[in-house]
């Protein structure tokens, strides 16, 4: 019997509102980013690579229908999942007219089993009109919105060029709480020149945004990247596995309890991933984060005050 989580994952949430394996399907949606279209700036942030962050493993090129036909063929036979996430995952997936964005999202729920949207995005990308269609997709659909924070210290939004300030970030998650919706931040652990106490005075703010979901992301470096320049410079300093084990449990110590976790680690893939390779083995590291917590005898939220 499979011992339960010490922390509010979100996989068991989607099995007690959908009573079975659901799995999300990353897609790509064609969308560009205010910061490589040159609304902001054509470089990107530092970690981003040439198909937006996270974007390994999606079969770019085809329609969003197609995209998730194939996409959960493979979920069937590699998680015997049933239904099915459309993840709208590659780079800023409100970054287009309003009429634009209605279509896709509209044609990702047509597809059979498909029972909900995942829509990631930048902060600066949610204005009001964009936000009343997410409003009206969450009448109808389950629905979250991810949004980028990565940190909320402006030495590093500046340091990864992110072009936007945390203050931005707050507004927007504001704003969307307001209507209702659901949100989950990333936050990215273990950026260049963060201390551990700055990394884990993120979970306060978290709290106090009263997100209702949070990604944690290891700082990883992927083939064509700034970051990947800088990191065989020597400017760049990773995390060791279990200094990083250490520190999600110190995070989801200091997290509201009631607040879903989407993701502990994340990996760039065997083909694009140039450090740190421990991150490939997902698995270990979740087994890892388990094994501390429980040594600890810990879970989330314990220190949250």
């Amino acid at each position: 019997m499979t011992q339960p989580k010490r922390y509010n994952a979100f996989s068991d949430e989607l099995k007690r509102r959908f009573g079975c394996k659901v799995q999300r399907i990353s897609i790509d949606a064609g969308f560009s980013c205010p910061n490589r279209d040159g609304t902001l700036d054509s470089e990107g942030c530092i970690f981003c690579g040439g198909r937006g962050s996270g974007s390994h493993g999606i079969a770019h090129g085809l329609s969003v229908a197609s995209q998730l036909e194939h996409g959960r063929e493979i979920m069937v036979r590699k998680y015997k999942a049933t239904k099915f996430l459309a993840y709208f995952q590659s780079y800023s997936n409100t970054h287009a007219p309003v009429e634009t964005l209605r279509a896709l999202y509209f044609e990702a729920l047509t597809v059979s089993d498909v029972v909900g949207l995942i829509v990631a995005t930048r902060p600066d990308c949610l204005p009001d009109a964009v936000l009343d269609l997410l409003v009206e997709l969450h009448t109808r659909t389950y629905l979250w919105v991810e949004v980028g924070m990565q940190s909320m210290h402006a030495k590093s939004l500046t340091r990864i060029n992110r072009r936007h300030d945390h203050a931005c970030t707050v507004a927007a998650i504001l704003r969307a709480k307001a209507r209702g919706l659901r949100i989950c931040a990333h936050v990215i652990l273990g950026l260049p020149g963060e201390s551990r106490e700055e990394m884990l005075a993120m979970t306060a703010e978290l709290n106090s945004l009263g997100v209702d979901g949070v990604k944690l992301h290891l700082l990883h470096v992927m083939k064509g990247t700034r970051l990947a320049e800088m990191y065989d410079r020597g400017e760049v300093e990773l995390l060791e596995r279990d200094d990083y084990a250490g520190l999600v449990c110190d995070f989801l110590e200091l997290l509201d309890p009631r607040i879903l976790i989407h993701r502990l680690t994340g990996d760039g893939g065997h083909d694009h991933l140039v450090a740190p390779l421990w991150s490939l083995k997902k698995f270990e590291i979740l087994n890892l984060i388990d094994a501390e917590l429980k040594r600890r005898d810990t879970r989330q939220g314990m220190k949250n005050r």
